[in-house]
């Protein structure tokens, strides 16, 4: 196992860097030129500054002199600026956000924290909703109670979910004025400490509702699928042979096995915690990491969008491992090698 993950390492950051490299070519090939608007604005509020010179400064504050290479280099940190510090990615710098002002860090902090405390609780609840279901369907297969719940998680798969909320927000805002319609606290109201979470989690149950009804239909089916295979194979057979009780053959033989392919959803919905959701938070209002990369990918700001993806590059790559070691761990007969 431990050579596994270190030749496992050695691929991530091979592949890794040169996703890195094409990302960094990708967006500098976009028509955005920071250090031409920073030398115009200065130059719009003092004439006598001259632009090529400003212009030539600017360049050299942000790293974007020299070729390509040189600039994706200083971009990663293995290349000194013109002031000849180092300061790229693996120096932790993500670098400056040309619209709000800010580090790349300080920008996305505040909304990373928001999308995980949303997704968090979305993903538990639907994992403790879809497991038991789909056991109990795979179960009760061909069952009025198991036709009834497939074809209303074919109806929730199917339904778009700006729809979904849409009816939601229609249906417990708006008739039933139980929540909220968007927002993440109280207007007019300066909560602080426990009560100001209180206010911010009353404001993101109704986003929580509709993230984890959205997720029900495709989870709840490929759990039941899984399911439905593992007890058709020997070792259940025997133990139902043998006389085992049935919740027994369900949960030491049956669940085990289906857990193995189960495991790379659970995995796969647990990593996606970090790319949020740009449908719900765009709709609700809410500050999440999906709706900051949306904005800024509107506004040009290559220096979010830069560092998202290479975010979003690692956690793929992070994921994968993952799901390869789980694997091995959960099933005896997988070797890693």
């Amino acid at each position: 196992m431990p050579k596994y993950i270190f030749k496992r390492v050695t691929y991530i950051l091979l592949v890794l860097f040169l996703l890195s490299f094409l990302v960094f070519a990708v967006y500098n090939i976009l028509p955005v030129d920071k250090a031409a608007d920073m030398a115009m604005q200065e130059v719009a509020a003092n004439k006598n500054l001259i632009y090529a010179e400003r212009y030539l400064y600017w360049q050299r504050r942000y790293g974007l002199d020299g070729n390509l290479l040189t600039r994706y280099f200083r971009w990663m940190g293995f290349v000194p600026f013109y002031s000849g510090e180092y300061n790229g990615l693996i120096q932790g710098n993500l670098g400056m956000s040309v619209v709000y002002g800010q580090s790349v860090a300080a920008v996305v902090k505040e909304p990373l924290l928001n999308t995980i405390f949303l997704n968090l609780f979305a993903t538990a609840a639907a994992l403790g909703i879809t497991i038991p279901l789909g056991i109990f369907c795979a179960t009760k297969q061909g069952s009025r109670r198991d036709t009834a719940v497939q074809v209303g998680t074919i109806v929730g798969y199917s339904m778009p979910v700006f729809i979904t909320a849409i009816l939601f927000i229609w249906l417990f805002a708006v008739k039933l004025n139980i929540f909220p319609v968007s927002g993440m606290s109280s207007v007019g109201k300066d909560y602080v400490g426990f009560r100001a979470w209180l206010d911010k989690l009353y404001h993101f149950a109704l986003p929580l509702i509709v993230m984890t009804f959205c997720s029900l239909g495709g989870m709840t089916r490929y759990v039941r699928a899984a399911m439905i295979d593992a007890l058709k194979l020997d070792c259940v057979r025997t133990a139902r042979a043998k006389g085992v009780r049935e919740r027994l053959v369900i949960k030491g033989h049956a669940w085990r096995n289906a857990l193995i392919p189960v495991v790379a959803l659970v995995i796969g919905w647990l990593l996606g915690i970090f790319s949020g959701s740009i449908m719900i938070e765009n709709i609700f209002g809410i500050n999440g990491i999906g709706k900051v990369y949306y904005d800024a990918l509107k506004a040009g700001d290559n220096e979010i969008v830069l560092a998202l993806q290479m975010f979003y590059i690692l956690l793929a790559l992070v994921g994968n491992l993952l799901v390869d070691v789980t694997y091995g761990l959960v099933d005896p007969r997988i070797r890693l090698a």
